[in-house]
């Protein structure tokens, strides 16, 4: 009788814990009910690979294998490529640039600069086939010919760390974060030098510049803060406070808003670019009680991408492997995307 007894309880414990980890599985499936144009390409970094998503069918459509653990991509858009750097990893080769064609989903060409060059930040000069990197190692802007595959230019930062990298949108100019040095160079890409040096808080991560080029804001991920600066002076306008290390930082597509993916944290702070002050704060589900902890993923949010449309921003949740969907106008999480193994850099193509 009492080993029946025993048996009975160990079977209904059994079909408990069959029914609780089968909840979880399903709360934790990323669930698309959105619809929208163009394609998103996911870099997931422990996959090794490129993940096509079709955001109008909400499928699939390709995997890439890139071979490398990337987490920095952009879009060259007149010659329909994606470029990937290959630096931040131990075994990395940060020479190594990688092309992909995204009318056939394939790596098409591997450019080895050969010159110990150590490529994180990139960003692309606007119709055209150049891009900006930044050697993280020898701290210089690089100007990569991406037909040709040569280097037209390095401009030293004179700082250290050199990390990300955006252009102003109507000057021949781009700003640097640098890490160590807890600055950001501003550099003239007609005469090669630095213009000015602009101090920031502990640790500068990320940067964006509003569309209209008169303000760059940027991350300070050890001193929980996002710094602004005006780009015609040059001089910190203000310093706002952020959540717990602060990564990526994005604006909206008409300027209003400016969004920050606070990695510990697990949540999303939306500022008022105007009124320098954050109206919002998006919690990703998994942090905020027991229950979300033991149902979700701990959310680590890392990188941002804004729709061409305007009407959604896309959020890297590496410790998810699931790119989070927020809707512009009501600043909540309407989609996920499943990916591979920590997504981080997305790039959009029409």
């Amino acid at each position: 009788m009492y080993k029946k007894s025993i048996k009975k309880i160990l079977l209904s414990l059994s079909i408990l814990y069959i029914v609780f980890v089968g909840i979880i599985l399903f709360v934790r499936l990323p669930s698309y009910s959105i619809k929208t144009s163009g394609k998103l390409y996911i870099v997931n970094k422990v996959s090794r690979d490129l993940q096509v998503f079709d955001l109008n069918s909400g499928k699939e459509i390709a995997t890439i294998p890139i071979a490398m653990q990337s987490h920095e991509a952009i879009a060259i858009k007149n010659e329909n490529k994606i470029m990937l750097t290959n630096y931040g990893d131990i075994d990395s080769d940060g020479s190594i640039i990688k092309l992909v064609n995204t009318k056939n989903n394939t790596v098409e060409k591997i450019i080895d600069i050969k010159e110990n060059l150590n490529a994180n930040g990139i960003a692309a000069y606007p119709n055209s086939n150049k891009v900006v990197l930044v050697d993280y190692v020898s701290n210089k802007v690089v100007v990569l010919n991406s037909t040709t595959n040569s280097i037209e230019k390095q401009i030293p930062t004179q700082q250290e760390k050199s990390h990300l990298v955006v252009l102003h949108p109507n000057k021949p100019i781009a700003f640097v974060t640098n890490m160590k040095s807890n600055s950001v160079s501003a550099i003239d890409l007609v005469t090669n030098t630095v213009i000015k040096i602009i101090s920031c808080g502990k640790t500068p991560e990320s940067i964006d510049i509003t569309p209209d080029g008169s303000e760059i804001w940027v991350t300070n991920k050890n001193d929980n803060s996002v710094t602004i600066i005006n780009t015609v002076t040059y001089e910190v306008i203000a310093t706002l406070p952020t959540g717990n290390e602060p990564l990526k930082v994005k604006f909206s597509n008409d300027g209003n808003y400016c969004l920050v993916a606070n990695a510990n944290d697990g949540n999303i702070s939306v500022y008022d670019q105007h009124a320098k002050k954050q109206i919002k704060k998006i919690s990703i589900p998994g942090k905020k009680h027991l229950v979300e902890r033991i149902l979700y993923h701990t959310p680590r949010p890392v990188n941002i991408i804004m729709h061409p449309n305007g009407l959604y921003a896309f959020i890297a949740n590496s410790n998810a492997s699931k790119i989070e969907v927020i809707d512009m106008t009501s600043f909540s999480i309407v989609s996920t995307i499943g990916t591979g193994e920590i997504p981080d850099a997305m790039v959009f193509i029409e």
